[in-house]
């Protein structure tokens, strides 16, 4: 084995264990103080709090957070798998399910435009 490729997947697991870390201090940490709200995401406000603090640069994670990115099909195929378990439901309620979904995503992708909409005329009008 090459000396580079030694090096970038040592370099690729000690940043994908930085992120399993982070990941299991925010369960832990959910499950100290009790709160409702998911190890992962807790684990994400720890790492937002490191690279706010300056303690972690994002570069640094660039290598493993990529891989994560490019295998999260990966992750999903646990919760698809776990709608065959209710076929009957998807068949009785299926289209106010889609469309409950596809009219909360166009009200996100509406509030999102007129948002930055509103930001950058803010902005113009700051600048002027």
């Amino acid at each position: 084995m090459k000396s580079s490729t030694l090096k970038h997947l040592s370099r690729l697991l000690a940043e994908l264990a930085v992120l399993l870390g982070l990941y299991l201090l925010g369960c832990q940490i959910g499950v100290w103080l009790g709160w409702p709200i998911p190890g992962g995401v807790i684990g994400m406000a720890l790492l937002l709090l490191a690279f706010a603090a300056g303690w972690v640069k994002p570069a640094a994670l660039q290598l493993g957070a990529g891989l994560l990115m490019a295998e999260m099909l990966l992750f999903f195929i646990p919760a698809l798998m776990s709608l065959l378990d209710y076929g009957a439901m998807l068949r009785n309620d299926g289209w106010r399910i889609a469309l409950v979904i596809g009219a909360s995503t166009l009200m996100v992708m509406l509030v999102t435009a007129f948002t930055v909409e509103l930001a950058v005329r803010l902005r113009r009008s700051h600048e002027a």
